[in-house]
């Protein structure tokens, strides 16, 4: 006897966080009242989370097609192809809100999840990346959220078995009650033998595979699709429980079970579970799904149809197979210890049909599941953007020394080496280049071939002007992944923003995209994959506008590359790119003179194509020893991090008469880099920067212990470091 469903009633409806108008569109869709397993299949299709209904209509403009790009937007990850018939998939994935509830298993699911999505498309997973924002350090919750998400990233990737290589830790009031945990994967896959979602036959079984379906996660997306207010804390069963060693089983299971030949579509099961991977498998295909619930493997008695098709438990995938290689696939899910169950199969109905029990729990038209999702063109307001602040307006409170000591210190500069050691970035033995440079550097199979690999944003400056702040955050990757000698190829991206409702948030979203897309159209970047996240919100209060960037590029050889630490006594330090002194949004600006406030400094793509260009060809050939791409903190940061690398101090020359010494060495003009070079070579490379148009300036020479600024005081290496590395370990050793 199957229990009574609820009636279906206004209140039950927006607690599926569907408005009255989107749920009057439902049942005109279907053309009567839904039951209540259909209430739950349409609020997971229809949330924002996975319908993209406030965002769709912006996105469609980004730039996703480039000669090398094998998959755009829309499947699992993008795909990019990288030569020697091998191609690199890859996406990044937020899981905010459960990491605000429950920090470890919200970050350790959110790991697994993208991991996912990487293999699902028949790639073995190469490197993980991630990018974390915290509230202010002095938040009571702060340090508590710090400690689950690092050991959650680390705990996942560690026992998966994939090295977590590059990301990023910052710091603001704004994130106090909305983290942020984006977290990106990247896999190799033959060009040959890329797999899809789209289902394909009628009548072949449709294939559950991998752990068994529980009761964690119900209604996960719809959290997700939703603003934070005072009883969030009720919301932690809706935040899935991850098992690494489980993925790891399926991750090894779906690779033998591909070379088999017996798949013919695949999707994992995320968002919405077994409801989105279904629809999508056959929607994509121009099919028909049905569904029997009797026959899927749960972990939990008496589970309802409606439960078992919103949980998100982890490591489960959904697959179409040949019917005639049925018993190869199972043998092969058995032998790793994995549940395999038929659960349905395809036809040529395009009705979603989910059977219970020998009742019919759903059946609905599935093209227009998706297809006919609300699409919002949200009201938004043109960002006003901040008037640009006179540098010389700007007082030294302190000295230039003093001022550098403060800013490696700070929250947001100070060495995140308490994060990334936590994480395992060396194994499977291909970790080049590991955290603290600009790009991680990860060899492909046996090389010589390998990744550069990064995520940036800078949230404050896309605050101040979302415009450029979108074309900032792309340059700043496509700078990270040329300081380390690679070519930039593609970008994924994490679109984190506030409440989408809110005009002014609408705008700061619509402006970071257009940055964003102009940006990617001047330095062929093109974007293959992401994922938007809105309603980072907490009672009112929005998050920062974090359109966080996941860059990939390619390095020929891995044994040409750069790395930002000096290397010898007795070189000549080169600065590339103008330097004006900008101190609006800088981190000198707030973290020494104490104003949030000015224009982000401007980014001209033609001029970061054309300095970033000419220093990669420095770099591959072998001119330069050490290039390090500058962003927070400016010109005295960068000097300040190539030295704290090596342990190797410099002599540095006056600021120019026209720039005020704190805004020369600590403004954060764009399109510029330090490198180092032999004199002969820095001799030879004035001369080649000169005929190329590409400004070229001397600072001074590496040696010693210390960083001697002429006129100013010797600022000790070892000193610098040791307040560079010690803010976060002692913070975290705090009691509370």
């Amino acid at each position: 006897m199957t229990a009574k469903e609820p009636t279906i009633t206004p209140e039950l409806v927006a607690g599926h966080g569907l408005t009255p108008e989107e749920y009057n569109r439902f049942t005109d869709l279907i053309g009567r009242e839904p039951t209540f397993t259909e209430l739950g299949i349409v609020s997971a299709m229809w949330n924002e989370h996975c319908s993209y209904k406030s965002s769709r209509l912006h996105l469609k403009g980004l730039p996703t097609k480039a000669p090398w790009v094998i998959q755009g937007p829309g499947e699992n990850a993008g795909v990019i192809d990288i030569g020697d018939g091998l191609a690199c998939v890859f996406k990044m994935e937020s899981h905010n809100h459960p990491s605000f509830i429950e920090p470890y298993q919200g970050a350790t699911t959110g790991v697994g999840g993208i991991l996912r999505d990487v293999f699902t498309m028949g790639a073995r997973p190469v490197a993980a990346l991630n990018s974390l924002r915290f509230g202010a350090p002095e938040h009571p919750r702060t340090r508590h959220l710090v400690a689950g998400v690092v050991a959650g990233v680390g705990g996942y990737g560690n026992s998966f078995g994939v090295p977590t290589v590059a990301g990023s830790v910052g710091f603001h009031t704004r994130y106090d009650g909305n983290i942020l945990v984006n977290a990106m994967a990247v896999g190799i896959a033959r060009t040959d033998s890329i797999f899809y979602a789209a289902a394909a036959g009628v009548g072949n079984p449709i294939v559950y595979l991998g752990s068994k379906t529980g009761r964690d996660g119900i209604h996960g997306s719809t959290m997700a699709s939703a603003e934070f207010d005072e009883n969030s804390g009720e919301k932690r069963p809706t935040v899935q429980v991850g098992d690494p060693f489980a993925e790891k089983l399926l991750l090894e299971a779906c690779l033998e079970l591909m070379q088999t030949g017996s798949v013919i579509a695949i999707q994992d099961m995320g968002a919405a579970g077994l409801t989105c991977s279904a629809v999508e498998m056959g929607a994509k295909g121009g099919l028909g799904v049905e569904l029997d619930l009797d026959a899927v493997p749960c972990r939990e008695e008496g589970m309802t149809a409606y439960e078992m098709m919103l949980s998100e438990s982890q490591e489960r995938m959904l697959m179409v197979l040949d019917p005639a290689k049925q018993a190869e696939a199972e043998a092969i899910f058995r032998k790793w210890g994995l549940d395999f169950a038929v659960v349905g199969h395809t036809t040529d109905t395009l009705r979603f049909v989910v059977r219970h029990q020998g009742e019919v729990k759903a059946d609905l038209p599935i093209r227009e599941l998706g297809d006919e999702a609300p699409l919002y063109d949200r009201p938004w307001n043109e960002p006003k953007g901040q008037a640009v602040l006179n540098a010389a307006s700007v007082a030294a409170p302190v000295s230039n020394g003093e001022a550098l000591r403060r800013v490696l210190a700070t929250p947001d500069m100070a060495s995140k080496r308490w994060v990334w050691e936590q994480y395992d970035h060396l194994i499977l033995g291909n970790t080049v280049q590991m955290p603290g440079g600009d790009a991680a550097i990860v060899r492909i199979e046996d090389g010589p071939k390998g990744l550069a690999l990064t995520t940036d944003v800078t949230p404050r400056y896309c605050e101040a002007d979302p415009v450029e702040g979108g074309r900032q955050a792309v340059a700043e990757t496509w700078r990270n992944i040329t300081a380390v000698g690679g070519k930039p190829l593609a970008i994924t991206d994490n679109l984190n923003f506030g409440n989408p409702e809110k005009p002014d948030v609408m705008g700061q979203f619509v402006g970071c995209l257009r940055g964003i897309s102009e940006a990617c159209i001047a330095l062929d970047f093109p974007i293959v994959s992401g994922n938007v996240s809105l309603y980072n919100e907490t009672q009112g209060r929005s998050i920062l506008p974090t359109p966080t960037i996941g860059g990939v590029g390619l390095v020929d050889d891995v044994n040409v590359h750069a790395t930002l630490a000096f290397k010898n006594a007795g070189e000549v330090i080169l600065l590339v790119g103008e330097t004006a002194g900008w101190l609006g949004q800088s981190i000198y600006l707030r973290d020494i003179v104490g104003r949030e406030e000015g224009a982000p400094p401007p980014v001209d793509l033609a001029v970061e194509k054309r300095n970033g260009d000419f220093v990669r060809g420095l770099i591959l050939d072998q001119r330069v020893t050490a290039v390090h791409d500058l962003s927070d903190g400016g010109l005295l940061v960068g000097i300040a991090e190539m030295a704290m690398a090596s342990g190797i101090g410099a002599a540095l020359k006056a600021a120019p008469a026209d720039v005020a010494a704190h805004a020369y060495w600590f403004g954060e003009d764009q399109a510029r880099y330090l490198m180092t070079a032999t004199e002969t070579e820095a001799a030879a490379i004035e001369i080649q920067a000169q005929k190329a148009g590409v400004p070229v300036a001397r600072l001074g020479t590496t040696g010693g212990a210390v960083l001697q600024l002429a006129g100013e005081e010797a600022i000790s290496v070892q000193d610098l470091r040791s307040q560079h590395e010690s803010w976060l370990p002692n913070y975290m050793s705090k009691a509370k």
